[in-house]
């Protein structure tokens, strides 16, 4: 995808200028009773209201993949209007890539879920916190490794996920402490696959997912470690 060697301008076919499309935009794309509808028909796309570029947080506004400051000419045009939530369309500003390796993920054009990439591992402290990484797989190119690691630091996920991972890892202490009580931590480990399973049946690259597998690979909390608080 080289939506990034779209160039910009200064106005629209010399008629408006840049500060003119941003009025048609806030002003009438986004509140006229006539085109309002359209604006909340994109906003509505992702599934569960997630922001698909987080996919943690709920969808607020809409983010111009391409900058309207940037490109005046694209600042209507649907393909350019990604649904978001406000901290991740604060976070992108007006940030225009300058390659292919600079741009983040497009939900509409980009498939970064042919395989995982988001990974976690656990920190053995009290009480246990969860780190997550991108690991490229093998098969995609310099490219699109590149792209998974700007999109994962622009957003700053890992801090994101690693925050919501603690919450989840209390939530399931007690649940975890049952299983232990009765079994072992064979028994722990394969809880959490379980849950792991179940996450990644839903969203292959969601912190959920990476956390529960995270979990079941480590043999120190499945052992005892999540009774550390």
């Amino acid at each position: 995808m080289s939506l990034f060697a779209i160039p910009g301008s200064d106005d629209v076919a010399s008629m408006l200028t840049t500060s003119e499309m941003m009025r048609v935009y806030a002003g009438t794309f986004v509140r006229s009773k006539a085109t309002r509808f359209l604006y909340d028909l994109i906003k509505s796309a992702p599934k569960n209201d997630m922001c698909p570029l987080c996919g943690q947080r709920t969808v607020s506004t809409l983010d111009h993949y391409l900058a309207q400051s940037i490109h005046p000419s694209l600042t209507i045009v649907p393909l350019n209007l990604v649904p978001a939530c406000a901290e991740c369309n604060k976070k992108k500003l007006d940030f225009q890539p300058q390659s292919e390796v600079e741009q983040g993920f497009h939900p509409y054009f980009d498939d970064f879920d042919d395989t995982q990439w988001l990974v976690a591992e656990v920190m053995e402290t009290t009480p246990a916190a969860i780190r997550f990484f991108v690991m490229a797989p093998s098969h995609w190119t310099e490219a699109k490794a590149a792209r998974a690691y700007r999109h994962f630091t622009s957003f700053d996920l890992g801090t994101l996920y690693s925050s919501h991972s603690g919450v989840e890892i209390s939530n399931i202490r007690y649940s975890l402490e049952m299983v232990a009580t009765k079994g072992t931590p064979e028994d722990v480990r394969l809880t959490l696959l379980d849950r792991a399973e179940s996450a990644r049946r839903v969203n292959l690259n969601s912190w959920q997912t990476a956390t529960y597998q995270a979990l079941a690979d480590s043999y120190w909390y499945c052992s005892g470690g999540f009774l550390l608080t």
